[in-house]
């Protein structure tokens, strides 16, 4: 789950920028901001990649995410992950155990699945990078350098596409190389989702035979 966090909690680098193209990075942050706010909920659906040359590791995998607020709903590498709101329910079918946490957000320091589109309004320093065209599609990248020096991530592009505001690709290197990258692959928004989504089932569980385990 470190790697998922890792994944999902991003920021980017960059030294030595005008303050002109910084206030111009910034300004496309805010449009994508508001945009993101104004929606009931988003889901996602995604590829990630894991990658670090020097140790021999490639690694690719997918998953979705919905968000409604704070509350989201995770599913990566075979792991489900539920906040509610307050607890944060990680259920592991391989190992048939549910580990139960309470969510603090003074501990929190990782960027979670419900910030994931909105991790760079505070604590980030910003830049306008390269533009790309991908599949007709003109993305433009922001590098966000984390205004603490000790900042395990090195440096993240931020890959934002123009005409919908909307994130497409998020590229993390931390200090030791390795490099997290997540591209967006649907992007939908306002579905109509379940009213117990983001509700767990522990009896359901229970009598599946699953190991609950509490951490409060």
């Amino acid at each position: 789950m470190k790697n998922i966090q890792k994944t999902l909690g991003i920021a980017l680098v960059i030294f030595g920028c005008t303050t002109g193209i910084a206030q111009e990075a910034r300004k496309l942050l805010n449009e994508v901001s508001s945009k993101v706010r104004n929606y009931d909920n988003i889901s996602i659906d995604f590829k990630y990649n894991l990658n670090n040359a020097k140790e021999g590791v490639n690694q690719d995998t997918r998953g979705d995410v919905t968000l409604k607020g704070d509350k989201y709903l995770l599913n990566m590498l075979g792991i489900t992950r539920i906040f509610d709101g307050e607890k944060i329910f990680t259920i592991v079918p391989e190992d048939e155990e549910v580990t139960i946490s309470t969510f603090n957000a003074q501990d929190d320091k990782d960027v979670t699945p419900s910030k994931m589109l909105t991790f760079y309004e505070k604590g980030y320093n910003a830049a306008m990078d390269i533009v790309q065209n991908v599949n007709g599609r003109k993305v433009q990248f922001v590098k966000l350098s984390p205004i603490d020096n000790n900042a395990e991530i090195k440096n993240i592009l931020l890959g934002i596409d123009k005409q919908t505001k909307h994130i497409y690709k998020l590229i993390q290197t931390d200090s030791k190389g390795t490099k997290y990258t997540l591209t967006v692959q649907r992007f939908k928004t306002n579905q109509t989702l379940s009213k117990n989504m983001f509700t767990f089932d522990e009896a359901k569980y229970t009598e599946d035979g699953y190991y609950i385990n509490k951490l409060d």
